[in-house]
């Protein structure tokens, strides 16, 4: 039986690597059904990020890695426009599963919900993954050919 029945996470998902899978398994670990943010490529270009592939094989790619890594898992993928998307005003979401990176988003995500009339939402950390290196994993730094998908150092310094 899982902890929470819904659960919200999101992200880019521009370039999928070890971290985004983390962040995935712990929030299909811990709920009965998953709803995942994807950026949307207009708040993807507001934020500054530099994406390499556009929304629809965004979404082809991550539904793909949840299909493949996560059969019979029941999710949503939503388009996000902004910071939260359904976790504001989805009132049976119990948790926002994040990395450290992006934790206070939490916060401040509870004071959208409490200005709603809605219950606050568990935050869900999950520490972020380490390259090789024992540097973050990022997307940036694999555009870069720092690292691999896994973390692997591909460059010398």
């Amino acid at each position: 039986m899982s902890e929470f029945v819904l659960v919200a996470t999101g992200g880019t998902f521009d370039v999928i690597h070890k971290g985004h899978l983390t962040l995935l398994s712990k929030a299909f670990s811990i709920s009965s059904k998953v709803i995942i943010g994807l950026t949307s490529d207009e708040l993807a270009e507001k934020r500054g990020k530099k994406i390499l592939n556009k929304y629809g094989k965004r979404f082809e790619t991550l539904l793909n890695l949840i299909k493949t890594n996560f059969p019979h898992s029941k999710f949503q993928i939503s388009k996000l426009d902004n910071d939260f998307g359904p976790a504001v005003l989805e009132e049976n979401v119990q948790a926002l599963v994040v990395s450290d990176e992006t934790s206070n988003q939490g916060d401040i995500l509870n004071k959208i919900r409490a200005e709603n009339n809605l219950s606050p939402i568990q935050i869900v950390i999950v520490p972020m993954v380490l390259a090789q290196d024992g540097k973050r994993i990022s997307t940036t730094r694999i555009k870069n050919s720092e690292i691999d998908l896994e973390g692997n150092m591909l460059s010398i310094d």
